[in-house]
This record gives C-alpha cells, structure tokens and sequence, in this order.
C-alpha cells in the first residue's frame, strides 16, 4: 500500500481497534467488533466547456459493535484521540443497555470466519492532478459535441477518484482489512432536433484507471445514444417481446438477489421465500458467484462481518441452489451464513445456450420484433409480490431493425413469469458494479402506451 495517500498508517488503525476492544473487554464485554476506516478522494466537473466543481474529500470513521448477552449497542466517532475513542466504547455499551433482547444477535460463529483471507488486488492508486482531471473531463465533453452539431448542450461530464483503506478485527480473534480504489468518468450530452430534446449519458468505472475507456470513447458513445432518441415516437398498448440493453440487465439480477437475500427472507418479505431447489429460471440460465475476481468492485477476502467467502453457483440450470446470507439472517433462517454480510460479490448472470456470436446485432434478429429496451425509469418492483412495473424508453425493432425511438411507455410483468420466459442472453457483456450480464431477451411483457 502507498502510504503517501494516506494520512493514517495501517498500524495506527490496528492500534486503535486494539484499543477499542481492550476498553471494552475491561468492562466486562465479551463480544465486540470494530472497523475502522479512512476514504480519500476528488471529483472535477464541467459543463460546456467551463468548470463547475472541483471537491476533495477526506474521511475516518471508527465503529464498535457490542454485545451484552443479546443486547446490542452500535457507537462511531471521527475523532481517533485516546478520549474519544473510549468514549465512544462506552457509549456503545451503554447503549446495549437500553436494546432489546435478541436471541439471534451476536458475532459470526468461530468455524466462518476467515483467518487466512487471500490477496486481492484492489488498490490501484491514481496520481491524478485536479488539473489533469478537468482535461480529461473537458475532452470527453468535447468529444460528445464533435460527433454531431445536433448536440448542442451538455448536463456536463465528470471525473472521480477515490481511494481508502479500513481494518477490521472482533473478539473471536478475526483480524483483517485491505486498501482499495474506485475511479470513474461521465458525460451525458443533450440533443436538439426542432423543439425536441433528448438526453443519455454514458460511463466507466473501475478500480484501476488504466482499464477506463478513453474520455474521447466515452463522449463519442455518449453523443450517438443521444442523438439515436431522437424522433420518438409513443407506441400504442400491447403485448410483445423485450429486449434489455446489457447495462440495464444487472437491475434485472440486483431484483433477484434482493429476493434471495436474508433481510427480505426472514421477514417473509420476498415472492422467492422458501425456493431452494425450485426453478425460477428458465432452464439455461446460470448465476455464478466469484469475490475473488482482481480488480473488480464486488471482490473481497472476507464479508463485512470477517465472514470466509467463496466461488459458488447460485442458480444452475434455472434452479436455485442457495441464498444471500449474513451471520445474522442465516441464524434467522436456522440456516449457515454464506458471507454476505455486505451484499452479493461479483455475479454473473449468463446461459448455457450463448454463443460469442450473439452480439447485440444477434440478439436484435432473436428479438425480430418487440422493444428494445435502453432505459429504465421509477423503482417499479414489488419484491413481496414480484410485481414489476417500470417506465421505459428505447427503440421498435422489427425484423431484427431498428424502425424509431420510442418513448413514453411502461413495461410490466410479474418476475416469477420474466424469469421464466428468459429466452437468451447476449454474449455482449457488461459490468454495472458487482452484477455482469449481457442483453436479455424476454418472451413476453405488457407494454403499456397512448
């Protein structure tokens, strides 16, 4: 780790986390866990052409979770003096005190927690200047405008970078912590066509800024999905086959994970409860789950509780092999964590069935004829019922062809019938954070228009 970055050493998080469950154990407390953490970084922005911000950002954070029995008190603070830090210990405990009893409450078991954490390569520091940072913003801004005299404004274009590192460690003897960094660049231009205008954005994000797409390709790219809206055209109610666009299918996975996750499972809040061993997908679809992928944003040694983690199939041939589940949720469910306190870790939704071939031009001809689907709008999923209803815009294929824009219409469809009707995927992958998919193609949806 580059220490130059950072303002706290490794060591003096280690230090005063020892020292925070050492003020706790004194006190009688015999399960505890502290993370302690520090967040650095800059954001630049422009819009046509002249800056609009230039932030820089700085933050710790030291936490204490404990347990008296079953009571649990949670206290934070910034302020890493030797005072405040106990303190803040003593206003976790003293918190405790006044938390119900909750028999699930408590630290990992022992047997999952990861004492022999893998590397991962997470941390890839970016010595950018602010300066160096506003040209790359003002190119791909520019680059957006070169494509067509028809985009005439900008929303504007972005730079981030950020860096941080954290130490956790707890009671049970579980120690563990790593550095890491997430850096990305945006535009979103404006097209104008007569009184109409439209606007799209597009982006690349990654821990390691040499992996981002050029500010020249992201403004380019940018600038032709805007002007492809151009002359939309509402569309009348029907039935058809949908098409999602590769970067809106992980919201497809992140509705599905949402319902095989223990918070929704437990509190019978979710249209998936008690599905281990059912299928829910069609019968080509797998879901595979890798958090020790290097350099991607879902990856880690450990969950957030210092749970071991591991490579796994969530669905395989449509079935669903297993959950999403914390210490907590597991003991909830009379079930064993699976280390995802924190969330999932790098899913990949994909079928058996794809071929390289089967680009978005492919996947349109398997379309033929429906809606391709670019953009998403609302929140528009019921996870208790499974219900999804959201507005959309994108294009009318027939034969394979793009015919117009469309815009103005909402898509719904119950997701236990979406995951079922899943005809193909696309090859044309895409990462959105944790979740990588390519196009979907769905059998079926209603399209609700003028």
């Amino acid at each position: 780790m580059d220490n130059s970055v950072f303002f706290l050493s490794r060591e003096v998080l280690i230090q005063k986390a020892e020292l925070m469950l050492n003020i706790a154990k004194k006190t009688g407390i015999k399960d505890a866990s502290v993370e302690l953490s520090e967040n650095k970084g800059f954001s630049v922005s422009v819009r046509m052409s002249n800056t609009e911000t230039i932030e820089t950002t700085r933050e710790k954070n030291a936490l204490i979770t404990v347990y008296d029995g079953h009571r649990k008190g949670v206290a934070q603070t910034s302020n890493f003096s030797d005072d405040e830090i106990r303190n803040t210990v003593l206003k976790a405990i003293e918190i405790a005190k006044y938390t119900a009893q909750d028999s699930f409450s408590g630290l990992p078991d022992k047997q999952d927690l990861e004492f022999h954490p893998k590397y991962i390569p997470l941390y890839y520091p970016w010595k950018l200047s602010p300066e160096n940072a506003l040209e790359m913003a003002l190119v791909a801004e520019s680059s957006a405008f070169n494509v067509s005299n028809q985009i005439k404004n900008s929303d504007g274009a972005s730079v981030n970078s950020s860096h941080g590192h954290f130490y956790l460690e707890n009671t049970k003897g579980f120690s563990g912590g790593y550095p890491y960094s997430r850096h990305s660049l945006s535009v979103a231009p404006i097209a104008h066509y007569k009184e109409e205008m439209e606007r799209d954005f597009w982006y690349s994000t990654n821990r390691n800024p040499q992996k981002l797409s050029s500010p020249s390709e992201i403004g380019e790219y940018a600038a032709k999905r805007t002007l492809a809206r151009l002359g939309s055209k509402k569309i009348s109610t029907r039935n058809a086959a949908i098409l999602f666009d590769a970067p809106l299918s992980s919201a497809l996975v992140g509705a599905f994970v949402q319902a095989v996750s223990g918070n929704s499972l437990y509190k019978k809040l979710s249209f998936l409860n008690e599905s281990i061993g059912k299928s829910i997908f069609s019968d080509h679809i797998q879901i595979f789950e890798n958090p020790f992928l290097e350099g991607e944003i879902g990856s880690t040694p450990f969950d957030d509780e210092g749970v071991k983690v591991k490579k796994r199939k969530i669905v395989d041939n449509g079935v669903l092999l297993d959950y999403f589940l914390s210490s907590y949720t597991a003991k909830r469910l009379k079930m064993r964590t699976t280390g995802n306190s924190g969330g999932s870790h790098n899913l990949r939704m994909f079928s058996s069935s794809t071929t390289p071939k089967d680009n978005l031009q492919e996947m349109l001809k398997k379309l033929d004829k429906g809606l391709f689907v670019t953009e998403l709008m609302g929140q528009g999923v019921n996870s208790v019922t499974g219900d999804y209803s959201k507005g959309a815009t994108g294009f009318w294929i027939e034969k394979g062809k793009m015919l117009h824009p469309v815009s103005e219409v909402t898509i719904a469809v119950n997701l236990r019938e979406m995951y079922k009707n899943i005809l193909a995927i696309g090859a044309d992958e895409c990462i959105r954070g944790n979740k990588t998919c390519g196009s979907i193609l769905i059998k079926n949806m209603t399209i609700a228009g003028s």
